[in-house]
């Protein structure tokens, strides 16, 4: 099975880790709140303190340069199983989508919160994929059953999303 580790650090830290391991997949990403390297692996990591994820479900491969967009599900134990069919069955297609790179439905490893990552060539096209009717629609559905319907039971928190891209832009005022 293929696992995902997540570490997160200073974009000079990660960047060092992934040059020391270069044989390794990994991806740097760097967002508003810092900067994550994530590992692609059917083995071990590389990490010392990683958050841990098996893949349940994957589109297209991962690429070193593109948008990411992980979407954090906190999802209670006896509603793994409801989420994973439900998403599956539901979630819109994104192969079609203009710009879509990949997808990983990722399931936790000691904690409650599954991961939606898709990668993108860049915001752009994920913005374009955010206003399409059939995400609209998935996510419409998915508030709602946080809020009031049948599956709310299954929902630990309300989900977010945190936004990456492959490219780093210094702070100007740090030297």
């Amino acid at each position: 099975m293929k696992n995902v580790f997540i570490t997160r650090g200073t974009p000079e830290f990660m960047e060092k880790i992934k040059e020391k391991y270069a044989s390794e997949k990994m991806i740097l990403m760097h967002g508003s709140g810092g900067s994550q390297l994530l590992h692609e692996t059917e083995g071990k990591t590389v990490f010392q303190t990683p958050h841990r994820y098996e893949v349940v479900s994957e589109v297209g491969q991962l690429q070193e340069h593109g948008y990411f967009a992980l979407n954090n599900i906190a999802i209670s134990d006896e509603g793994k199983p409801i989420f994973e069919e439900r998403f599956k069955r539901e979630h819109p297609a994104m192969e079609s989508t203009p710009g879509f790179i990949a997808f990983r439905l990722l399931r936790p490893i000691g904690s409650d919160t599954y991961i939606l990552l898709t990668e993108w060539e860049d915001s752009k096209a994920f913005d374009t994929y955010k206003h399409d009717p059939a995400f609209k629609a998935a996510y419409d559905s998915t508030q709602n059953d946080i809020v009031e319907g049948p599956a709310f039971h299954i929902f630990a928190s309300a989900p977010y999303l945190t936004l990456f891209s492959s490219l780093h832009t210094p702070d100007p005022d740090q030297d």
